[in-house]
């Protein structure tokens, strides 16, 4: 089975300003929620929807989710790979599960299951 790319989240120092900012410029839906950071809803069919998040120890970046059938599983062949662990498989409600490698050379992914 496939593996798409099924969501996105710009770690941002500034959370409200960068939501603001990629809702401006590209015209996407942009809100902010305290208990969950920004939602950035491309509002389109072709698009999937993102978010924005705090910043990784004071550092902007994009982070993009790999949709999958087992998060654990998928964690654990990244860690067989090479990869480490930045946040372990983690329910954040309503039957989403996700969880956050680095690959060898650092780069942060995302793994995420819809229930």
């Amino acid at each position: 089975m496939p593996n798409p790319v099924v969501s996105f989240e710009i770690k941002s120092t500034d959370i409200e300003a960068t939501a603001a900012f990629f809702g401006e410029v590209f015209g996407w839906e942009a809100s902010v929620a305290p208990e969950y950071g920004g939602f950035l809803d491309t509002r389109s069919e072709d698009g999937i929807i993102g978010g924005v998040g705090p910043a990784f120890e004071g550092r902007s970046a994009v982070t993009f989710y790999i949709g999958v059938d087992d998060v654990q599983e998928y964690l654990d062949k990244a860690v067989a790979a090479g990869g480490q662990v930045v946040m372990p498989l983690t329910e954040i409600g309503d039957g989403v599960s996700l969880a956050l490698f680095s690959d060898p050379a650092g780069a942060v992914v995302g793994l995420m299951l819809n229930g």
